[in-house]
């Protein structure tokens, strides 16, 4: 049973840092590439930034490149979200996914797994 399960979620002010880790279990961590997505109330589900299998490329949404960080360990099978000089508009629930095998895509519907996500509230 596959399992995703993200924490690190919180209440911020903007321009604070928060910094998200998702846990995986019970699949190859290490030949799936791994991605963060956020969902805002009334909005649809957006990419934050995804890293290939051995975290050596990465990519990221517009609204946070150069703001956030994606980093994984393979040995303790855990994708982390580093989170810097938040703003507002970043309030949303934040969801780690697990690519399917092979494919390095930013498109929802090529991931597999879903944490059950946690939020995360920057206030102005």
């Amino acid at each position: 049973q596959v399992q995703l399960v993200e924490s690190g979620g919180g209440l911020v002010q903007a321009g604070g840092s928060l910094r998200l880790s998702c846990a995986a279990s019970g699949l190859t961590f290490s030949s799936r590439a791994m991605g963060w997505f956020r969902q805002a109330p009334g909005k649809e589900r957006e990419f934050v930034a995804q890293i290939s299998m051995t975290g050596g490329i990465t990519n990221y949404g517009d609204s946070v490149n150069g703001r956030f960080t994606i980093s994984r360990d393979n040995a303790k099978n855990t994708v982390y979200l580093q989170m810097n000089s938040l703003k507002p508009e970043d309030t949303a629930v934040y969801y780690c996914a697990a690519s399917r095998r092979g494919a390095y895509t930013a498109r929802i519907r090529d991931y597999d797994y879903w944490g059950q996500g946690t939020q995360v509230t920057v206030s102005s």
